[in-house]
């Protein structure tokens, strides 16, 4: 059956964020659906086959909601936003789209953009220990980062613990030149990078000097108790069976630990079992621990990413 409905905007800056610019949102919503969108004025006239007409009106209507919570709108929440209501799950999208962790230093809002990002939250929230599982751009350490600064604002916690296994130095890095940090540094960017984004330089530096956050390599977590202490552990892939129980008995009272790798990009020499797939296997059945597993739909980096992992995992199968 054929109809036509329509969604009203507050103003013509709404229209555009919602269309995109030169209309880019409309022509990727035009590769899929056969419906006709026209804008006119503060107005979007919809017409076609009643059903995708609804569904139009439905992601318009989540996406000026975004908008209207103080997210800018990129394709990526067009076409994520496409899936979620032909998938029939346009209210575990506008839930997700509720979600928000914090603001950054910027004033951006950082909230889940999947709904695998969306049960990781939930998961950080709720439990003492999370383990992320993914592939690249699925905002597994960035979003375990903006938790602890969520925690450590809150107090909740007393300090934020970040570490990483420098695996191409083999853990032993009394050869390089300079301090502990200066050695340590071109392994740990990524997390100063998302620190830097989520609190800003000044505010990262004042917590680095006190000791509030804490920036090391994983040889450098053992024969410690972390109390009151949001503690993430990156790239985990690349810990060996031995590290990895050694990290995570560090844990103490008033804690919470987050644990983030790809286990398809283990680094070890060869013959050496990950401790990222070893603890998935041991931990899957104690309260208070739990595996969140991303995939390509979470890649929130450029849609062509996600096209790239799907086509490695093809490639790997066939083989």
């Amino acid at each position: 059956m054929q109809t036509q409905e329509k969604v009203t905007f507050a103003d013509s800056q709404e229209i555009i964020a919602v269309v995109g610019r030169h209309d880019e949102h409309i022509k990727i919503i035009n590769d899929i659906f056969a419906c006709k969108i026209v804008p006119r004025g503060d107005e979007i006239m919809i017409s076609g086959e009643d059903t995708e007409v609804r569904q139009i009106v439905h992601l318009f209507q989540e996406l000026l909601y975004l908008y209207r919570q103080g997210n800018a709108i990129t394709t990526h929440e067009v076409r994520y936003g496409i899936r979620m209501i032909k998938e029939n799950q346009s209210e575990a999208l506008h839930r997700m789209f509720a979600d928000s962790v914090l603001i950054t230093a910027r004033g951006k809002h950082i909230k889940p953009k999947t709904l695998g990002q969306r049960v990781y939250l939930e998961a950080i929230r709720q439990n003492y220990i999370t383990i992320g599982i993914g592939p690249a751009g699925t905002g597994k350490t960035y979003l375990a980062v903006a938790m602890a600064v969520f925690s450590l604002k809150n107090r909740e916690v007393d300090r934020i613990i970040l570490t990483r296994p420098a695996v191409e130095a083999g853990e032993k890095l009394g050869f390089l030149p300079g301090d502990l940090q200066e050695k340590v540094d071109p392994y740990l960017r990524p997390l100063y990078d998302a620190l830097y984004d989520l609190l800003g330089l000044e505010t990262f530096q004042k917590y680095m000097a006190k000791n509030i956050i804490e920036v090391a390599p994983l040889a450098y977590m053992r024969g410690r108790t972390l109390d009151d202490s949001f503690i993430i552990l990156d790239e985990a892939q690349n810990t060996t069976t031995e590290q990895m129980k050694m990290f995570l008995t560090r844990l103490g009272f008033g804690s919470k630990m987050v644990v983030t790798g790809d286990v398809t990009q283990v680094d070890l020499p060869s013959g050496k079992v990950s401790g990222l797939k070893q603890a998935q296997a041991v931990l899957q059945n104690i309260a208070g621990i739990q595996t969140v597993l991303f995939d390509d739909r979470d890649v929130v980096r450029h849609e062509i990413v996600g096209h790239i992992i799907k086509a490695y995992e093809s490639f790997d199968t066939a083989k």
